[in-house]
């Protein structure tokens, strides 16, 4: 039978450039060698495509998370014209790869944001995850929650400020809607890039700045009191959810050091000890959540469960970690579903979606 060609795509211009080479390692170590053929294409921290050879070691040191970086000698290559779905030299104009597939590993942004999924879309090229306006709503986590309390669903109360008027912030006003600790968040980022915590007037101007520094516009969030519990989803339109496991973050919170950078920084609960109704309801939820944002492919959904046994939701990931020590594999590992089986099912969500969407006329006959 004829391999699958793949391109996973890793890197890119992203606050988690790093993150993503942790998660690729995973995922190609993962990918049934005998099933597909795989091309790693890098994307460096200026957004060049180099594509590179996987037989070689060209992600250098993926056992220290703090100097992971791309290997020199990648080939630069770009998109061809037109539905050729082929990579191209930019310097070796010979050299044409032509592939079945993509698979975006690249968290963040120009990553998780719709931009490369639209450039895949234009080439015609299937790939793994969210479509292009699910992959920018999730990514945006003011229009996210908007869309999120239409549908009915809980999330924390929150305001939201941007450039334009960002100098109306205000302690005491934001304290008193939100009480005390509240969250401040870059509306897209991820991995806890830029969140803070404030707990008094003296830190809010510092903390303000260091959030603007990652986006536009960013979010105050009411603390919510609960566990913090993650559930994995993937599907089109029949989604289906993992069983939810639980973070106990060492930290003050489930900070970006706690994630990647401390290997002692979190404890996991897989599956998360739960009563089988919450388990159910919090499954449940994280579906709707996930249809509610049009999400397809693959999405893990974030929330905390109150004493009251509500799961008030957090965020969705589109692109979410697939490292050694990510929730997302390791919920369905737990759920009947191994790694390997699972990005079988992931490419396959792929390229249905793709066969689906190819029936759909874009001129009007």
């Amino acid at each position: 039978m004829k391999k699958v060609k793949v391109a996973i795509f890793f890197g890119g211009r992203s606050a988690e450039h790093e993150i993503s080479l942790l998660s690729a390692v995973n995922v190609i170590k993962a990918m049934n060698k005998s099933k597909y053929e795989i091309v790693p294409i890098g994307i460096d921290e200026d957004g060049n495509f180099l594509a590179y050879d996987v037989t070689k070691n060209f992600i250098l040191n993926s056992d220290e998370p703090k100097k992971i970086c791309l290997a020199r000698g990648g080939k630069p290559v770009t998109f061809g014209f037109g539905r050729s779905r082929e990579l191209v030299g930019i310097k070796n104009k010979k050299l044409k790869i032509k592939i079945d597939a993509a698979f975006p590993v690249l968290h963040g942004t120009y990553g998780e944001d719709g931009t490369i999924q639209g450039l895949l879309k234009i080439v015609d090229v299937p790939f793994v995850g969210a479509g292009v306006l699910s992959s920018a709503v999730c990514m945006d986590k003011d229009v996210a929650k908007r869309l999120l309390l239409i549908a009915g669903l809980p999330v924390a109360e929150f305001l939201t400020f941007d450039v334009s008027n960002k100098e109306e912030i205000n302690f005491e006003k934001i304290s008193k809607k939100l009480g005390l600790p509240f969250f401040i968040k870059p509306a897209n980022a991820g991995s806890s890039v830029g969140v803070s915590k404030i707990k008094n007037k003296q830190s809010l101007a510092r903390l303000v700045r260091k959030a603007f520094q990652y986006d536009n516009k960013v979010l105050f969030e009411r603390t919510i009191i609960g566990k913090e519990i993650e559930c994995s989803v993937f599907g089109n339109e029949q989604a289906v959810a993992s069983l939810p496991g639980r973070v106990l973050p060492k930290h003050e919170f489930y900070s970006y050091e706690a994630k990647y950078l401390d290997d002692d920084g979190a404890v996991f609960e897989i599956p998360a000890k739960l009563p089988l109704s919450v388990v159910k309801m919090i499954r449940q939820t994280a579906v709707r959540a996930y249809q509610a944002l049009g999400c397809e492919g693959l999405a893990r959904v974030d929330g905390f469960l109150t004493k009251e046994n509500k799961f008030i939701i957090n965020e969705l990931n589109t692109i979410p970690g697939f490292t050694a020590i990510s929730m997302y594999p390791k919920l369905w590992a737990v759920s009947g579903v191994k790694y390997s089986k699972l990005i079988d099912k992931l490419i396959q969500l792929a390229i249905k979606r793709w066969q689906r969407d190819n029936k759909i006329k874009t001129v009007y006959i």
